[in-house]
């Protein structure tokens, strides 16, 4: 990692327990649940929030995927169906809420969900949608100039969160 960390490997781990404990308290058990995890690093984070749920409640969580792409989401993987579900899109970054408009435009093509919530590990700010994440690890307050990683040790060898700030192109020189 190379930004300034925000997010340790054990602050992420203890976010991710919290995430599964506000997931079953909002909804008053774990009857009905079916987390989504947007590829790609939601996916590795459903499946920590479904760990952290059957080691609390002993119930098994199904976990699906999306993989989102602005403005598509494609290569949907779906353990059942979500008719009358409640369904928890579970996503690492939440910025301009538009990569969850999409996800939420590809679930009601597979059914009609009784509800439809989120989970984000970090919201950073900046909508450009009206969308808010229902359970949220951390809110950090970042400007435009500024990009958010997320590492999960799944994909990266290693858990963290940091913060770089980008750095703008020169501007051209004047030809003549």
């Amino acid at each position: 990692m190379s930004g300034r960390q925000i997010m340790t490997a054990d602050e992420i781990r203890r976010a991710t327990i919290r995430l599964s404990h506000e997931i079953v308290e909002k909804q008053a058990g774990t009857d009905g649940l079916l987390l989504i995890g947007i590829q790609r690093r939601g996916v590795p984070l459903a499946r920590r929030i479904a760990a952290a749920i059957a080691e609390n409640e002993g119930v098994e969580i199904p976990v699906g995927s999306m993989v989102a792409q602005q403005p598509v989401v494609k290569g949907t993987e779906l353990p059942s169906g979500i008719d009358g579900k409640t369904v928890i899109l579970v996503d690492d970054v939440l910025y301009t809420g538009r990569t969850i408009r999409a996800a939420m435009d590809a679930l009601v093509d597979f059914g009609r969900p009784q509800a439809i919530r989120l989970a984000v590990l970090v919201d950073r700010g900046h909508r450009e949608l009206p969308i808010r994440a229902d359970h949220v690890g951390k809110n950090v307050p970042t400007s435009r100039e500024e990009l958010v990683k997320v590492h999960l040790e799944e994909i990266d060898d290693e858990d963290g969160v940091e913060i770089e700030r980008l750095v703008p192109e020169p501007a051209a020189e004047p030809v003549g």
